[in-house]
């Protein structure tokens, strides 16, 4: 993936979150009107053409989602994460009173950043995109085989269809992503918090790296009071610490709207009863 060095300046993270997450929410929010579309079609005329039709019509709506999604992403990690990744370099630069370029140990850093985020970003959309694909093919199965068989019974067209369209609905809702845990997210609400997560990380790796490019092995956390080191009810409490560089990058946030951040601490040489093992 190629960038403009130096990278361009994008806006606020928590703007840049928001927005992601209100253009995904909407995208969402077409699909889930297509849905209804459909059901609505079902309910009326079942065995005509026009269920196709509308069945065919959220089926685009769904790649169009990907679109949106991909399109977000892409953004996302060629402007924002680049811009926070020197953000935070230079919060580290001017704390060991020195400065930050981007050398190719940082580029490299960047690319390796950029293309895990994105990847990331696209896995946390498959699971809608797998509930909206899982109703499209239960719907067009039953458009074809279901009812016609249904109304072969004691049971007419339209009720057969008012019946398949009240179980569809309910097995397919399309107001929360369910993950495989059982949790229920609204897609604005995951899309906020991936990209704050993925801000958030851009920026204490930048400040790692300057770091460790400085030959300074330990730094100090901010974060809040009652954060955990690894998730936020670690009862290894994170904020005020002292923390080896490879213990940071490996817990640059607790959890997804974390707030953390690192100072270098070049006074620490490892000795000291601060420094937590």
């Amino acid at each position: 993936m190629a960038y403009e060095w130096p990278p361009l300046v994008p806006g606020d993270p928590d703007e840049v979150a928001q927005r992601v997450a209100a253009v995904l929410d909407q995208a969402w929010q077409r699909l889930a009107a297509q849905q209804q579309r459909v059901l609505d079609t079902f309910g009326r005329q079942p065995r005509g053409r026009l269920v196709l039709i509308t069945l065919e019509e959220f089926k685009r709506a769904i790649q169009a989602f990907r679109r949106e999604v991909d399109t977000e992403a892409t953004a996302f990690v060629r402007r924002q994460l680049p811009h926070l990744y020197q953000q935070g370099a230079e919060q580290a630069a001017t704390r060991l009173g020195a400065r930050f370029t981007w050398t190719m140990i940082h580029r490299d850093a960047l690319l390796s950043l950029a293309s895990d985020s994105y990847g990331d970003f696209l896995r946390r959309s498959e699971e809608a995109e797998r509930m909206a694909t899982k109703f499209y093919r239960a719907a067009r199965a039953a458009a074809r085989l279901e009812v016609p068989l249904l109304a072969a019974g004691n049971v007419t067209a339209r009720q057969a269809a008012r019946s398949l369209v009240d179980r569809l609905r309910d097995e397919h809702k399309l107001a929360h992503i369910v993950y495989r845990n059982g949790a229920r997210v609204p897609v604005g609400v995951w899309a906020e918090a991936a990209t704050l997560a993925k801000s958030a990380v851009a920026y204490n790796a930048g400040t790692l790296n300057r770091t460790r490019e400085a030959g300074v092995r330990y730094v100090e956390v901010f974060d809040g009071m009652d954060c955990g080191w690894v998730s936020h009810q670690d009862p290894d409490k994170a904020a005020r610490t002292i923390r080896s560089v490879e213990d940071a990058a490996e817990f640059p946030i607790a959890h997804p709207r974390c707030r953390r951040s690192f100072g270098p601490r070049p006074d620490v040489d490892g000795t000291r009863a601060d420094v937590v093992s």
